[in-house]
């Protein structure tokens, strides 16, 4: 194999794999790159088992075949090349060794049989749709950050993507929960989804699938089987398992019947939570929401630290409600709202909050209160 590669590109299909890589395994093929090289094409795969991720990219090919390496070096060496620099990867397969040249730079790394490269088997899609990437990274950004950590409550751990009834017909839709907070984000149905099986689509994969959704007009093709999920753009090719497991009944959790109405500056009740938290003690991290008319107190009492109190102007027309929060999930909520106003509906100081951004009902996210 002998190819000739612009820095940039070259940089840029690295990084997504190594990415995928895990930095800890005990199989040593896993922490390499498969580069293969033909006609004007090179191609780098890379997988953990779970996830397989491979991204095309233009090269001048010289001589076509394929090898791999430790997909951390070369993406360091790489990341440490001069701007511009053209890089040349030579394997002559006898050697055991990959040549990587840049200017006066000369590196020489060790490489493993393409042979022992583990490839993720092929899956029969049973839906094929295609997004625009905008409305996947809504979709998943604004769910994220309510997957559970906790390994044991394992089908918790990632986001839930499936096809769902609203009042305006079925969208797609994304949830995730820990418990304590859930987001429900909602988007117009895709044609070719309605026949989509609901996936647990794992928090790694999400994390990895938000590199490939930076271009707003890219038109990303989804394909969904009852054990795997595949994203793809022209360039890029993110293949992964899905958690298998039952997603619970998330809108038992949903409250329907909450009246109590406030209306609040995102960005303001967002800076308010985090300066009065300052003083909260890290174990409990809990900020009290005292509502009057039209009036909001946000207050920490931490008698090991101290005291914070802070006065915020609002809308808010119903009966004087206090209610506790962990201030770390009020701020999470708080930073998804893009419109300026955020809608939190009450019930009681011990019943789960609504909160969405303004009329908008297409994204909805609950947190459940604490004691303060």
């Amino acid at each position: 194999m002998k190819i000739s590669i612009e820095r940039a590109a070259l940089l840029k299909a690295i990084s997504q794999a190594q990415s995928v890589v895990e930095r800890r395994n005990t199989i040593p093929i896993l922490a390499n790159v498969l580069i293969e090289a033909e006609e004007e094409h090179v191609s780098f795969r890379a997988t953990d088992l779970d996830i397989e991720v491979v991204d095309k990219t233009l090269a001048q090919v010289e001589r076509a075949g394929a090898t791999t390496v430790s997909a951390v070096m070369l993406h360091e060496i790489v990341r440490k090349l001069p701007d511009g620099a053209l890089v040349r990867l030579t394997d002559d397969g006898a050697s055991g060794r990959l040549t990587v040249e840049a200017g006066r730079s000369n590196f020489s790394l060790a490489t493993l049989p393409r042979e022992d490269f583990p490839v993720m088997a092929s899956s029969e899609y049973s839906a094929n749709f295609s997004a625009k990437a905008s409305v996947l990274r809504r979709l998943f950004d604004k769910s994220k950050f309510a997957i559970s950590t906790e390994e044991t409550r394992y089908y918790l751990n990632g986001v839930y993507m499936h096809v769902a009834d609203s009042d305006g017909g079925k969208v797609l839709r994304c949830v995730a929960t820990d418990g304590h907070r859930l987001a429900r984000i909602d988007a117009d149905l895709p044609e070719g989804a309605a026949d989509m099986a609901g996936v647990i689509v794992p928090r790694k994969t999400v994390g990895e699938l938000r590199k490939l959704l930076d271009d707003d007009d890219v038109e990303i093709a989804v394909s969904v089987s009852e054990t795997k999920v595949r994203f793809a753009t022209p360039e890029i090719t993110l293949t992964s398992k899905v958690i298998d497991g039952t997603f619970p009944d998330y809108t038992r959790v949903i409250p329907s019947g909450n009246t109590r109405k406030l209306e609040v500056d995102s960005a303001e009740f967002a800076k308010a939570v985090d300066r009065v938290a300052t003083v909260s003690s890290e174990r409990s991290r809990a900020v009290k929401l005292s509502l009057d008319e039209d009036r909001l107190i946000l207050s920490v009492n931490a008698p090991d630290s101290g005291a914070a109190e802070e006065e915020l102007a609002v809308a808010y027309a119903d009966e004087r409600l206090e209610i506790g929060f962990n201030a770390k999930y009020l701020l999470e909520i708080a930073s998804q709202v893009d419109r300026e106003n955020a809608v939190f509906m009450f019930n009681s100081s011990a019943d789960p909050t609504l909160m969405r951004e303004g009329n908008d009902t297409s994204a909805v996210y609950v947190v459940m209160p604490m004691r303060v």
